[in-house]
């Protein structure tokens, strides 16, 4: 490894590339969210290019006449490459690079590359070197000449620091082996979540677009001492913290990996495990940047991405964060959410909020009690702190008195 570059180690200058196939759409705003991306991986952005066509041309992405324009604009700029804001086919990344002579990425190049720099547990690298193969098995051919050009970059960190003439062979031959470790972890994962079942615990989900402020909010919820960056994509790995509520019932919350607009499907699928917390928590918190203008879209890719995983029949708090940081007054709304509330995560503002309207939430499939627990059936007491939430206890001559809230199944034993 001693011959590999890293990306901090070399400066990489990139143009972006976008296609625009109708009037309307987002290509721009798609685009500036593909600067931040380029940035996050630790790339300069030096030039922008947007191709207003009906559709994306299948053999050179924009258009054999746009090609040229492209070709200035890398040389006026110094560019060592370009980046694409689709994923682009084997067939037009080899033509690009062939037409260009420069190093060719696309958005899902740029998006592995930040999630093999963020992964630190071990299901993480393995998901994320899963996804990186898949996605160079199909290029092997397209990506030699490129990969090796500059020596380093985006797209090289993980399994692109080695060279790229392995075989198909023996990537397919490591790919079986990655999916086998996998397995293992969701087996892990699976007990586990078998065992929160068990025990009735509440899990809270937290959801949302990338940097929306979800492990800001999981922090000041809980002190969970995750790291909270300014950046796309800040954490990747999953935590999952107790949070103690006021009526001494506990509830746990996990953070998920952030959504964005375009998600490259081979992450989709080697995160598929991680992504379904979302389907096998009781409570969804859908975090949403409200200080951000294209929240509405952003808003929208969540919903579609958690459909997409099967996420439904669950009760969802859509979460307004930043407000501090808005510069609009517009009405904000979210007509698939059950609840709506304004916050601000990094300054704690509202969470106390959010800490009562859950109580509110998790006592609807409660009934509300009040009698005297004899000493001898003492032992309910810990079942109803566990599953129920007790309001109050006192020590009278027959028994413990109580006032708590109960699930059904609770409910029934104490009789």
């Amino acid at each position: 490894m001693a011959d590999t570059i890293k990306i901090e180690d070399i400066e990489e200058r990139v143009v972006l590339v976008g296609v625009s196939e109708q009037d309307g759409d987002d290509a721009d705003d798609s685009l500036s969210e593909l600067a931040e991306l380029v940035k996050t991986a630790g790339a300069t952005v030096v030039g922008t290019l947007i191709q207003r066509r009906e559709k994306i041309h299948p053999g050179t992405y924009v258009g054999t006449g746009k090609v040229a324009e492209i070709a200035e604009l890398v040389e006026s700029t110094g560019a060592t490459g370009i980046v694409c804001d689709d994923e682009l086919s084997p067939a037009q990344q080899k033509n690009l690079e062939t037409y260009l002579d420069t190093k060719i990425m696309d958005r899902t190049l740029v998006i592995l590359d930040i999630f093999a720099s963020r992964a630190t547990t071990s299901e993480g690298k393995i998901q994320v070197e899963l996804a990186q193969l898949k996605y160079r098995l199909s290029r092997l051919s397209g990506l030699g000449k490129s990969m090796s050009r500059l020596g380093g970059g985006i797209g090289t960190r993980g399994p692109g620091e080695k060279k790229l003439e392995v075989d198909r062979r023996l990537i397919n031959d490591r790919i079986a082996q990655l999916r086998r470790e996998l397995k293992e972890v969701q087996k892990h994962r699976d007990i586990t979540r078998a065992k929160r079942e068990k025990n009735k615990v509440p899990v809270v989900a937290i959801v949302g677009y990338t940097n929306a402020g979800k492990s800001t909010l999981l922090n000041h919820l809980t002190e969970a001492d995750v790291l909270e960056e300014d950046k796309l994509f800040a954490t990747l790995d999953p935590t999952t913290r107790i949070l103690a509520l006021d009526g001494k019932q506990q509830v746990l919350l996990t953070d998920t990996v952030g959504f964005i607009r375009k998600l490259p499907h081979h992450l989709i699928e080697a995160f598929k495990s991680t992504l379904e917390e979302a389907k096998y928590a009781d409570i969804i918190f859908h975090v949403v940047d409200a200080s951000n203008m294209q929240r509405e879209k952003q808003m929208f890719i969540t919903y579609q991405t958690l459909d997409d995983l099967g996420v439904k029949d669950k009760k969802f708090v859509t979460l307004f964060n930043k407000q501090d940081a808005r510069t609009d007054s517009e009405p904000l709304h979210d007509f698939r959410a059950d609840y709506t509330l304004n916050i601000s995560a990094a300054k704690d503002m509202g969470l106390d909020e959010v800490k009562s309207l859950l109580e509110e939430i998790l006592r609807e499939n409660k009934i509300y009690i009040e009698r005297i627990i004899p000493y001898d059936k003492a032992g309910v007491i810990q079942l109803i702190r566990k599953q129920g939430e007790l309001v109050s206890e006192e020590y009278v001559a027959d028994g413990i008195q109580i006032k708590a809230y109960v699930p059904m199944e609770v409910y029934g034993r104490l009789d």
